[in-house]
């Protein structure tokens, strides 16, 4: 199972994120632990740049990225590209 983090502190930016990653879940099908890290002292173990996303424990995006963009890491992370 997939363990996803969505770092930041909740601002627009960060819901965003959340959203396209839960869409991308659900459009795959793929069941997922997904979790919002708004503290900072566990955000700064990834990145210092808010939002983020991690899939297990990987930081994979920083930033919003475009949704494709978001669909695309998912899937390369349930194939173990």
């Amino acid at each position: 199972m997939l363990r996803i983090k969505i770092l930041g502190p909740g601002c627009p930016k960060c819901q965003t994120l959340e959203k396209l990653a839960k869409r991308a879940l659900e459009e795959l099908k793929v069941d997922a632990i997904v979790e919002h890290v708004n503290d900072v002292k566990e955000i700064v173990k990834y990145t210092m740049t808010t939002p983020a996303l991690v899939i297990n424990e990987k930081l994979k995006i920083q930033g919003v990225p475009p949704y494709p963009k978001v669909k695309e890491v998912i899937e390369e992370e349930i194939k173990g590209v």
